[in-house]
C-alpha cells in the first residue's frame, strides 16, 4: 500500500498539477476563435529552424556532459550521450524527473562506471542550469523592473512565500542539521555498515559532482552552457516571429517571456504542461497580447502557448522514439 501511494504522489501529483493548471488557463477559451487565429496568424514555416535550434540545443547539453564525464573517466562516444539527452526528456513526459535518473543509469550501466558518480555529474550538471537561470533571472530583473514588478503586485503572494522561506527559523535550523549531519557522517569513525553505505555514496556523488572544478576544458564547459541557453532563447525569439501579433515584441520582452518559462519548468509537471502555459501567457500580458484572466482569456496569448508548447513535446517524443530505437539497435548489435 505504501509503495502504491508512493507511486501515486510521485507520477500522479504531476500530471494533476499539469491538468489543473490547463483547466484553469484554457476553460473560458474559445476554442474557434483559437483554431481560426491558428489558421490565419502563423507561418508555420519557422518552426522549421526552431526545431533545428531545439535539436541543437540537446546536441549541446551532451558535449557539456561528455566533459564532466571525462572528468570521472568514463569515456562515452558522443552518440549515446546525444540518446540519453533525447531520452531524458522524452522519459520526463511521462514520469517528471525520472529522467535523469533514467540517463544516468543508462550511461553507467553501458560503461560499466559507478552509478552514484554518474548521479554527481548529472547533479553538477543541473546545479549549473539553476546557476544560469539565477543569473538571467537578475540580469532580466534589472533590465525589465517593470515586468517583474508587476508580476509580484500581481502575485503578492510569490514574494510573501520567497520572503517567508528565506527568513523562517525553520529553513535556517534545516541548513545547520543537514550541514551537521554531512561534517558527523565524514568525520565520524564506524563499522556500521549502513553509515558506511550512505558515506560511500555520498562520497561517490561529490566525486562527480566536484569533477566540474578539476576537469579538462572549463572553458568549454562555460561556451556549452551559452550555447545551451542562447539555443533556448532564440527557439523562443524564432518561434515568437511566426505570429503576426508577437513578431515585433522586442528581443527584452521575449528575454522576459524566456525568464518567466524557464522558471516556471521548475514546476515538477509532465513537460512543463500548463506550468509553461501560465508563464508564457502571463508574460505575453505584460507586453500588451491579451490580458491574464481565467474568466476571460486571450485567445491569441492562448495559442500561443499551446502551439509553441505543442510542437517542443512533438519533437522531444520523435527524438525520445529516436534514442530508443538507436539503443535498442546497439543492445542488438
Amino acid at each position: 500500500m505504501k509503495k502504491v501511494l508512493s507511486i501515486i504522489l510521485k507520477y500522479g501529483v504531476p500530471v494533476i498539477i499539469g491538468v489543473g493548471l490547463i483547466y484553469f488557463l484554457y476553460k473560458n477559451v474559445d476554442l474557434e476563435a483559437m483554431k481560426a487565429t491558428l489558421a490565419s496568424d502563423v507561418n508555420y514555416w519557422w518552426f522549421v529552424p526552431v526545431i533545428c535550434v531545439s535539436i541543437m540545443s540537446h546536441v549541446f547539453r551532451a558535449l557539456r556532459w561528455r566533459l564532466q564525464l571525462r572528468a570521472i573517466d568514463v569515456k562515452t562516444p558522443l552518440h549515446p550521450i546525444v540518446n540519453s539527452i533525447f531520452g531524458t526528456y522524452a522519459v520526463n513526459l511521462v514520469f517528471p524527473r525520472l529522467g535523469e535518473v533514467w540517463r544516468c543509469g543508462y550511461i553507467a550501466n553501458r560503461e560499466k562506471a559507478s552509478f552514484t558518480q554518474v548521479v554527481g555529474s548529472m547533479v553538477a550538471d543541473r546545479l549549473s542550469d539553476t546557476v544560469t537561470v539565477l543569473a538571467l533571472t537578475l540580469f532580466t530583473f534589472f533590465l525589465a523592473q517593470d515586468a517583474f514588478y508587476s508580476f509580484l503586485d500581481t502575485y503578492p503572494q510569490v514574494k510573501d512565500g520567497l520572503v517567508g522561506m528565506i527568513t523562517s527559523w525553520k529553513t535556517w535550523v534545516a541548513a545547520v542539521v543537514g550541514v551537521t549531519a554531512l561534517v558527523w557522517l565524514f568525520t565520524s569513525k564506524t563499522e556500521n555498515k549502513l553509515v558506511l553505505k550512505v558515506k560511500d555514496m555520498v562520497k561517490n556523488l561529490w566525486d562527480g559532482f566536484a569533477a566540474i572544478w578539476h576537469m579538462e576544458g572549463k572553458w568549454w564547459f562555460l561556451l556549452y552552457t551559452v550555447c545551451i541557453w542562447g539555443c533556448y532563447f532564440f527557439q523562443l525569439y524564432i518561434a515568437a516571429q511566426a505570429f503576426s501579433y508577437t513578431c515585433d515584441l522586442s528581443a527584452l520582452a521575449i528575454l522576459v517571456l524566456f525568464v518567466l518559462s524557464s522558471i516556471g519548468m521548475g514546476i515538477p509537471t509532465n513537460g512543463g504542461l500548463g506550468a509553461w502555459h501560465m508563464a508564457i501567457i502571463f508574460g505575453l500580458s505584460l507586453y500588451g497580447v491579451g490580458t491574464f484572466s481565467a474568466s476571460n482569456p486571450d485567445t491569441q496569448a492562448s495559442a500561443f502557448a499551446m502551439l509553441v508548447w505543442g510542437i517542443q513535446t512533438l519533437l522531444l517524443i520523435v527524438l525520445g522514439i529516436y534514442a530508443f530505437t538507436c539503443i535498442a539497435l546497439e543492445k542488438k548489435k
